[in-house]
């Protein structure tokens, strides 16, 4: 028996950086956690994952229909399903939210004449996605405030430069999940066409803003030219986007989609994760917000009742089911805490990374899926208690920040 094949020929594993330690961490503490707010399908296993889509796909699209090819089959049908939930005239299926938007945008602007877009700070093309408007679709950005709620009218009318796209975020997640008043969304969407611009929604998470504007996706989604909407995000797909809006502009979108590589030959698992996801979870999408505000009040007293000096959730009451929790401590300490109340009592209250905002001050996201329904008012602040007695002796910061 050759060495190879007894294994004396194997090198040894490069330890594992201190990252990954964090990493492996997390994911088995997630995974052992008994008690969670929410439930993700990307933080699943492989084999779960096709479980999953294994048990949903007959319910949502006949499986002995031929295979998806460059686009048809099924990915027509979730497009055809995309434009109906919207009230768009059709809609086209793109791998990636950052490919769909910026097509949709290089489109208007090529129609306007103006490649300037006019959007938030804080908007994920600026945060996230390393200048692609500019470096890769040859489109200026401009930034109509970087204050952490979505711009006014008035800001939008008395902007000094022109722009002839604007594109709202709907909610600005980055901001803590905000969406304006229905009142305000319909000012926005004129005073940008009383500068002749079009108006875009970067709705990757609109499909649970309708709680808050208390209208539905199509009315919503009629206010703008275009829309995008992601379906991994609160849908719990595979992965892929949609931009929808008229037919025109979607049949040029989708020569652009060409171009930019996005026609990719099979994509049969995250349409039909996609449709499974409209079928599942958009409908219950509402309960999850209403669900949120029970949870994040519950967050809220519970940290005053534990003594914690300062605490803020943000925004209150959350217009999402998302929404931020600041706190006091530095981002490892909390971040650590949360760990250990995850390993040893099976509660995992805080799944996410915590951001240091500051010293001795923390920002983490909050969300509430179909495993927070479960949670009572009292199970909440119960868990806020346990993990703040956790929280090192040491005095946090009294003051709240400026």
């Amino acid at each position: 028996m050759s060495d190879t094949a007894t294994g004396q020929d194997e090198q040894p594993k490069e330890p594992l950086s201190a990252e990954d330690r964090m990493r492996k961490r997390r994911s088995a503490a997630y995974r052992g956690a008994t008690r969670v707010l929410a439930r993700v399908g990307a933080r699943a296993s492989l084999r779960e994952r096709l479980a999953g889509l294994q048990e949903a796909a007959p319910g949502v699209y006949d499986l002995d229909e031929p295979s998806d090819v460059y686009g048809n089959g099924v990915v027509e049908a979730l497009e055809r399903r995309v434009a109906a939930v919207l009230g768009t005239e059709a809609a086209a299926f793109f791998p990636t939210g950052t490919m769909a938007q910026q097509v949709a945008l290089r489109c208007w602007a090529a129609r306007t004449g103006n490649p300037t877009v006019a959007l938030h700070a804080l908007a994920h093309p600026e945060v996230h996605e390393r200048n692609a408007f500019r470096e890769v679709a040859g489109l200026r950005t401009v930034r109509l405030t970087g204050e952490p709620r979505l711009p006014t009218a008035q800001e939008i009318r008395d902007f000094a430069e022109p722009f002839g796209a604007l594109m709202l975020e709907l909610p600005l997640r980055d901001a803590g999940f905000v969406l304006p008043s229905w009142e305000e969304l319909t000012e926005l969407v004129e005073a940008a066409r009383e500068r002749d611009a079009v108006v875009h929604f970067d709705g990757a998470r609109l499909w649970e803003a309708t709680v808050h504007f208390g209208r539905p996706l199509s009315e919503i989604a009629d206010l703008a030219d275009s829309v995008y909407v992601s379906f991994y995000k609160s849908l719990d797909g595979f992965g892929g986007a949609a931009l929808a809006g008229p037919k025109l502009l979607v049949e040029e979108a989708k020569t652009w989609r060409h171009r930019y590589g996005g026609m990719i030959f099979q994509q049969f698992p995250a349409a039909l994760a996609a449709l499974a996801g409209l079928d599942r979870e958009l409908p219950r999408l509402p309960d999850y917000v209403r669900h949120a505000r029970v949870v994040a009040a519950a967050l809220r007293d519970g940290f005053a009742e534990a003594g914690v000096p300062w605490s803020r959730i943000h925004p209150e009451p959350p217009h999402t089911h998302q929404f931020q929790v600041w706190l006091p401590y530095d981002a490892d300490v909390l971040l650590e805490t949360a760990l250990r109340q995850a390993e040893e009592t099976g509660t995992y209250l805080f799944p996410g990374f915590w951001e240091q905002k500051g010293p001795g001050l923390s920002m983490t996201e909050v969300t509430v899926t179909e495993a927070g329904l479960e949670w009572t008012t009292e199970d909440v602040r119960a868990a806020v208690a346990d993990f703040v007695g956790r929280l090192p002796a040491e005095t946090p910061r009294t003051e709240a920040p400026l």
